[in-house]
């Protein structure tokens, strides 16, 4: 198979998987704001094609735009700070058939055009499409369930419950970022240097629900994932609501993880230090992944959209890094204590310069690691996500660290 044969497959697996989502949701609902802080389901609807016509066709390729409105329209997500949310109105947006047509014209240039486009370009697409999969996650998790049809699946509720135990990482190299011929890669990524770790100690597991509840029943900020239901708690899943599993990881704003560390007195961990325990080994190698060498697979973790919420947080030990961390890559991505900023040598991708670059600030923190619905390419080494300190809606956990 050629490269762009290759490509074009995986273009075509991402639309199936954001094709599906939109499929699992009501058209009643899509101009519904299940977020307060995001836009409506139907820019999301529109915006998936929009980005492709705008990076691929009119920006790359200089096509002329034939729904130029359309274009602007759907161009870009928003991120307001608190207080600052957005006051459309459903009104104010297309018909939902007017953006399928508008879909289906930019599917077919984007088609008949892909062999001529850079295959940077192709790979900023497929990438995007399939973070924005796990964003419309969110937005479905938060959309009230008589608007989401619920596909077969099975929860597995109850697990081991984990040892609450530190892992001692020694002293050693962290290798953060990457070089260009490291293969592609986000701008944020750009710029492999390697950081000295002092030794510390993190914990085995992610902090479980039953930990957090712990914390919760001493006067700590509830998950916005929790519902009280009489004299016990809830979790909200994707499509139900159930009793509040215990060995599965709590999913928390910064704030809220930063707030348990302080009660446990210990800390969050650095983006270099979730790197030491993660990728880097007592022999100070480091690893492609947690596990090894070899390529994701479903036997290392809880990702990949192989289900749409998390299993318990000992599930899966073969995704184990060196040091015997587990569940570092999937089941829930994981705040650091780093501040979102570019690595020396930063340059914004010419054709998307307000990737990054428009959340460098005081508020937005580095997470790492992924979770159920992080596609497998994405678990690469630099890749680096980023969320608002008090965003409540994302599948995050956390664990603990001390010096």
């Amino acid at each position: 198979m050629t490269q762009l044969a290759k490509l074009r497959s995986e273009l075509d697996e991402a639309r199936s998987r954001t094709d599906r989502m939109f499929g699992l949701i009501s058209a009643h609902a899509m101009y519904e704001r299940p977020i307060p802080e995001r836009h409506r389901l139907i820019f999301y609807l529109g915006h998936l094609e929009a980005f492709d016509w705008n990076q691929i066709c009119r920006g790359t390729l200089g096509l002329p735009s034939f729904q130029p409105s359309f274009d602007q329209l759907f161009e870009a997500g928003i991120d307001p700070s608190e207080g600052n949310l957005p006051n459309d109105q459903p009104y104010d947006w297309p018909t939902i058939t007017e953006v399928q047509r508008y879909n289906a014209r930019v599917r077919e240039a984007v088609d008949r055009v892909l062999g001529s486009a850079p295959e940077g370009i192709i790979h900023v697409a497929i990438e995007h499409r399939l973070m924005h999969a796990e964003t419309n996650a969110y937005l479905l998790h938060h959309l009230d369930p008589k608007y989401k049809q619920s596909p077969s699946d099975s929860l597995l509720l109850s697990g081991e419950t984990p040892r609450e135990e530190m892992v001692d990482i020694s002293e050693g190299m962290a290798t953060l970022g990457r070089q260009p011929d490291d293969g592609f890669g986000w701008d944020n990524e750009s710029g492999r240097h390697e950081v000295q770790v002092p030794a510390f100690s993190i914990s085995r597991y992610k902090v479980t629900n039953q930990q957090y509840l712990r914390f919760v029943q001493e006067g700590g900020d509830p998950p916005a994932f929790w519902v009280l239901r009489g004299d016990g708690w809830c979790l909200r899943t994707m499509f139900r609501e159930v009793p509040l599993p215990l060995s599965w990881p709590v999913y928390v704003t910064y704030r809220q993880a930063q707030a348990y560390a302080d009660w446990m007195g210990m800390v969050l961990p650095t983006e270099a230090q979730f790197h030491r325990a993660a990728f880097g080994t007592p022999s100070g190698v480091e690893r492609p992944y947690p596990w090894g060498d070899e390529r994701p697979g479903v036997e290392h973790g809880n990702f990949d959209f192989q289900g749409w919420d998390p299993v318990p947080v000992t599930a899966r030990s073969h995704g184990n890094s060196g040091f015997g961390v587990a569940q570092l890559v999937g089941n829930g991505w994981e705040w650091t204590s780093t501040l979102f900023h570019p690595f020396s040598g930063f340059s914004p991708l010419p054709t998307y310069p307000g990737y990054s670059a428009r959340f460098f600030d005081q508020d937005h923190y580095v997470v790492k690691g992924g979770g159920p619905v992080t596609a497998s390419r994405l678990l690469r080494r630099s890749f680096r996500n980023w969320f608002r300190q008090s965003y409540p809606y994302a599948h995050i956990g956390f664990r603990c660290v001390q010096s």
